[in-house]
């Protein structure tokens, strides 16, 4: 007996020094952080620890950090938590045997609901119990689907839930991710617990609709640690050196229609020398117009003004010089960047001779002056030409041994301006922070797996949030290689152009995408595993025709010049004719709208909203939400699963007869009937009504009478069918794709 004890005994010490010693490897080799220990701490005793899953080396990770958190007050029982083990990775990794006889452990087949059963009881004598919810390791280095049975776990035994995010492990050799991630024997890993969570489902809801709720509540609980884990605090520039250390300096990150490639150190260097080029005639501080289709230049010049304090400003080129100079006037931007073959190629001459009226070109570095509207036009290609071999040298060496650190700023710094669309007035200028923009990228790539061997074909033009934001930034800081066209409208080119570069990722509105999809060759996106949509509604032709041709769901998203991306659907949680569900870290509210009975006017709040606006009727004043709350305008229903639909922009819904009738909705309605043409309706002042709707069409034979019977059959009422109907050849656009509605008011005032 006294034998066994001492047997047993030295086995403790044994283990004790066995887990003291891989503690100390790990941290020696893996230079392992842990964060957030006091919420393991407040977590209280029946706790469901629940770890995403990127390696083989998580659960060792799991049981020596956890083993020895738990405070003096006794917060967490002394013995160590129970692991929950895959079955069919007990079996089958034989190595992991002897570990696991270390630990206790409860195989289960992650597959069968029904094998909790006798693990939530366990639990439910104020257990600590550690699960992986994906239930394997993650093959595309994002989450992968939340298994039921951890669902039935989480909802059944009452446990506080504790999200423990592991990142860095996804960069080992441990991971399952070679060939796509650059693997390294000894990344940094940091595990981070998250406030600890109830569950929390609606009480009366019961059976598989109940697993359904806490499967997507459990799903959204990963999301947002995954997105609460990482940092949007710190400047662009620092992002972009965070992501060549990681990345590697030598990584293609960019090529353009010239075909020219560059690597993060290349961009690096540009960004640094073009800079530093507009020191000497521009402001801290101040806004410099950008007037560029999309290329590595445009992306190195607005990094690079980033870097010296000088706030880019995307100026939209296909506007028009009266929306330009409205836009300049309300950020007070004096200078304007622009290159003489983009001008020439454009045929945009008599563009910047009207913008340039009153003021005068800039050449080399001279200064410039602003009178009244006018504005400096600064020639890139001059601006360049002067630089020396020897300015290069030194920023070639000065971007090889910065650090992060040395890019330091303040997050909450202008970053850039772009411009709403204008599609119903008069644009204003929209600033969005360094960490807006990071906190944005880090929402999406929490959602959605993008991968550093994607390739991404980005036609849409970086005057457009859709275009950088999400296009050009978001690509750029998770080491994707980006191919940039410098327009939309090719649409028999672009295709041929993801067909050669092997592009797996495409981003599009529903106008440009349905242009591809009719032109494409059924094997030029043979490589394409995401197309995602914006900007506008993506119509059901849309949808229908890139499914049939060429296999491919389109996946709709939501977002606004104000917030970047609002909300997704992603191959997680998808649901065919909404916008997908709100991104991590961001809360919404709907405002009830008289005469509106579904749905409500949306709001939302965020690190991704703007700093605030900058409108004509107070020049360079930035002009912040109301209480951090924006207002979107637009009129949105939420399902029971947080799916949302939009209904409309409220200032898109008319007053006809009493009745609240969605503008966009009959637009919609109207398609159905006569598909393959666009259609606007409008609302104008009536005497006897108060507003009367027109429909503008490009159908030539677009007949009242078959209008009027096709209506009725849908159970639209009288009122909300359109009286008059005015054919054109073609409705106005903006360059993103959107209907101009100020062009067609103008239309229908001339008709």
């Amino acid at each position: 007996m006294t034998k066994n004890r001492a047997e047993t005994r030295n086995a403790g010490r044994f283990k004790i020094w066995l887990f003291k010693f891989g503690k100390g490897l790990l941290k020696l080799l893996f230079r392992v952080e842990v964060r957030g220990v006091e919420h393991y701490r407040a977590a209280g005793k029946r706790v469901l620890i629940l770890p995403n899953h990127v390696s083989l080396l998580d659960p060792v990770l799991a049981a020596l950090f956890l083993s020895d958190l738990g405070d003096a007050n006794g917060a967490h029982p002394s013995e160590p938590p129970l692991f929950v083990v895959n079955l069919f990775v007990a079996r089958l990794w034989r190595w992991v045997r002897p570990f696991l006889a270390l630990i206790r452990t409860w195989p289960v087949d992650p597959t069968n609901p029904f094998a909790m059963k006798s693990l939530i009881a366990e639990l439910k004598n104020d257990g600590c119990c550690v699960v992986f919810p994906e239930g394997r390791i993650s093959t595309t280095g994002g989450l992968m689907k939340i298994y039921d049975g951890a669902a039935m776990l989480a909802d059944k035994t009452g446990a506080t839930l504790l999200p423990l995010r592991i990142d860095g492990a996804q960069f080992s050799r441990a991971s399952y991710l070679a060939g796509k991630f650059p693997l390294r024997w000894f990344p940094k890993i940091t595990l981070t617990f998250l406030p600890p969570r109830a569950v929390e489902v609606p009480k009366d809801v019961r059976g598989r609709k109940r697993r359904e709720h806490v499967r997507i509540f459990l799903s959204d609980l990963m999301r947002e640690a995954a997105y609460q884990a990482m940092d949007h605090r710190k400047t662009l520039f620092q992002a972009i050196l965070e992501a060549r250390d990681l990345y590697g300096r030598k990584r293609v990150v960019a090529v353009d229609a010239s075909r020219k490639t560059v690597d993060y150190g290349q961009l690096i260097t540009a960004a640094l020398v073009l800079g530093e080029l507009f020191v000497p005639t521009t402001q801290k501080g101040e806004r410099v117009g950008i007037l560029l289709p999309g290329s590595i230049a445009t992306v190195a010049l607005s990094l690079g003004l980033s870097r010296k304090g000088r706030v880019p400003a995307m100026l939209n080129y296909t506007s028009g010089a009266k929306n330009i100079r409205a836009c300049c006037k309300a950020a007070r931007v004096k200078t304007i960047v622009t290159s003489r073959r983009f001008v020439e190629a454009g045929k945009f001459g008599p563009l910047i001779e009207a913008l340039r009226e009153g003021g005068q070109e800039v050449e080399g570095q001279e200064t410039y002056g602003q009178e009244a509207y006018g504005l400096g036009i600064v020639w890139l290609e001059d601006f360049s030409a002067g630089v020396d071999v020897f300015t290069k040298i030194g920023a070639w060496f000065k971007g090889r041994f910065m650090s992060p650190s040395e890019a330091r700023g303040n997050p909450d710094g202008p970053a850039l301006v772009l411009f709403t669309s204008g599609s119903e007035g008069t644009p204003k200028g929209v600033v969005l922070s360094h960490a807006n923009v990071i906190a944005n990228r880090n929402q999406l790539i929490s959602s959605i797996d993008f991968r550093p061997s994607d390739v991404v074909m980005n036609a849409m033009p970086m005057f457009h949030v859709f275009g950088y934001v999400v296009g050009t930034l978001m690509p750029l800081l998770t080491g994707i290689k980006t191919f940039y066209y410098p327009t939309p409208l090719h649409y028999r080119l672009i295709p041929l152009i993801a067909y050669d570069i092997d592009a797996t990722v495409v981003f599009g509105t529903d106008t440009f995408l349905f242009g591809y999809a009719r032109s494409a060759h059924p094997y030029d996106f043979y490589r394409v595993r995401y197309v995602f949509a914006g900007a506008e509604k993506l119509r059901d032709r849309t949808r229908q025709l890139w499914g049939e041709k060429f296999g491919i769901r389109v996946i709709e998203g939501y977002g606004t010049t104000e917030t970047s991306i609002i909300s997704a659907n992603t191959a997680l949680q998808f649901r065919s004719g909404t916008v997908g569900r709100v991104m991590p870290g961001m809360t919404y509210r709907l405002d009830a709208v008289p005469g509106i009975a579904e749905g409500g006017r949306f709001f939302v709040k965020g690190a991704n909203v703007m700093l605030g606006y900058l409108k004509a009727d107070a020049p360079g004043v930035v002009q912040p939400p109301e209480n951090d709350w924006y207002d979107t305008g637009d009129i949105i229903h939420v399902d029971e699963y947080g799916f949302m639909t939009i209904k409309g922009r409220a200032k898109r819904f008319a007053k006809v007869g009493g009745e609240m009738i969605s503008l966009t909705a009959l637009e919609e309605e109207i398609e159905r009937l006569w598909p393959g043409v666009r259609h606007a309706v409008l609302s104008v002042r009536d005497e006897r009504k108060g507003e009367q709707l027109i429909l503008v069409t490009e159908k030539q034979d677009a007949d009242r009478e078959r209008l009027s019977s096709h209506m009725k059959e849908r159970g639209y009422v009288e009122v909300s069918i359109p009286k008059k109907i005015l054919p054109v050849l073609k409705l106005p656009l903006l360059g993103s794709g959107k209907t101009d509605y100020p062009g067609v008011a103008e239309l229908v005032e001339k008709s």
